[in-house]
């Protein structure tokens, strides 16, 4: 079973950076497709980034410009690099993974909160 880790997460002040890491155990080959969702108090999950295994990426647009996300197929691990951070960043960001045809698989969630 493939089994999703997230590490990062934290307090940061606004206009600050912030770098999750999401590691995927259990895999025995590259995954389709990973990236990062995110559930603030009250509100729907949204998707935030995703990339597929060749590189092809995937923002919202309120992270267009801020947010980066990148990968390392050869650890099965995806990062996000979050610069120019504003309070409604604030939420709880899951990694996700998946491959067609298949349901995806998530990371049990980090908190990032954006406050001075």
């Amino acid at each position: 079973q493939v089994q999703l880790v997230e590490s990062g997460g934290g307090l940061v002040q606004p206009g600050g950076s912030l770098r999750l890491s999401c590691a995927a155990s259990g895999s025995g080959f590259s995954i389709y497709r990973m990236g990062w969702y995110r559930q603030a108090p009250g509100k729907q999950r949204e998707l935030v980034a995703t990339i597929t295994n060749g590189g092809s990426t995937n923002y919202a647009d309120s992270v267009k410009g801020r947010f980066t996300i990148a990968r390392d197929n050869a650890r099965n691990t995806v990062y996000l690099q979050m610069s120019s951070l504003k309070p409604e960043d604030t939420a709880v960001y899951y990694c996700n993974a998946q491959w067609p045809g298949l349901a995806p698989y998530w990371g049990q969630g980090i908190q990032v909160t954006v406050s001075s």
